[in-house]
């Protein structure tokens, strides 16, 4: 886990892993320069808990990639799953995956379902494709990011998260392009659980240059995993249009996006 100035949402986000029915597990998270207690908060838990927690810290606000790459040089295990600090994961969560790995050795990594939540209130959930291929980038993410449980091998295999400022908030996406060239299988389970924090907050850190990085990135990796035409132009930039919608507008539409996207998904992994 990466934080920054997560201090009204980082405890129910650790609470939700400490209440995981698979125990077995050590939680490092980097700290990204954060200007609230954020860091306090973290420190607190490591001398709880002794053992159980890594607390790093960066020199100054460094980005996702960065700090997750950070963590991955503390990883002493064979496995790796991914938490956000504004979100929470459902008791089950780690069993189900952990369980989903061992059963399918061929698989290298495996997501979950995700509730979308304003804090109160579920806006609508997420359904990835249950067997994602290349070719599934032109529709969805394929996988949730912040849901996924790998292997340290595959993080080794890949280099880790790309620090090239344009795949910034969106170094998920490079990460699936080069997963799939290098022949890797993920896996996605239908189950819900995860939940991810979808407030006023979230929306507005999707600005236009985070919208033209993603455009960037998705161009770049459907280049790479050798998919061409417009659907690709179509996909990879019509997000930034959507920038200039009026925000009430645009988030309707994110909604709707996610919901219909998730139909069709459920529809295909029947």
């Amino acid at each position: 886990m990466a934080t920054y100035n997560c201090e009204k949402t980082v405890d129910k986000a650790i609470q939700s892993v400490l209440a995981q029915t698979y125990a077995d597990w050590v939680m490092i998270i980097c700290d990204d320069g954060s200007s609230d207690g954020t860091l306090e908060i973290l420190k607190a838990y490591e001398q709880q808990y002794p053992g159980r927690f890594v607390i790093l810290q960066n020199d100054g606000n460094r980005k996702l990639p960065y700090s997750l790459n950070h963590c991955l040089k503390y990883v002493k295990t064979d496995i790796v799953a991914r938490m956000d600090g504004d979100d929470w994961s459902m008791p089950e969560r780690f069993e189900k995956q952990i369980e989903y790995l061992r059963a399918h050795p061929d698989v290298d990594l495996v997501g979950t379902g995700i509730v979308v939540s304003d804090g109160e209130n579920t806006l609508t959930t997420i359904v990835q494709p249950k067997e994602p291929k290349p070719e599934d980038m032109l529709a969805s993410n394929c996988f949730s990011h912040a849901t996924i449980m790998t292997y340290k091998r595959v993080y080794d295999a890949l280099g880790g998260y790309s620090l090239d400022p344009t795949v910034e908030r969106c170094e998920d996406l490079d990460l699936w392009s080069r997963f799939f060239v290098e022949g890797f299988v993920g896996h996605n389970l239908p189950d819900k659980l995860y939940a991810i924090l979808e407030d006023e907050n979230a929306v507005h850190r999707r600005d236009l240059k985070n919208r033209i990085n993603t455009a960037k990135t998705l161009s770049a990796a459907y280049k790479r995993m050798g998919l061409k035409g417009f659907r690709c132009f179509k996909k990879a930039y019509f997000q930034v249009l959507t920038y200039f919608l009026p925000m009430c507008i645009y988030k309707k539409l994110h909604v709707w996006k996610m919901s219909q996207r998730t139909r069709s998904n459920c529809e295909k992994n029947e």
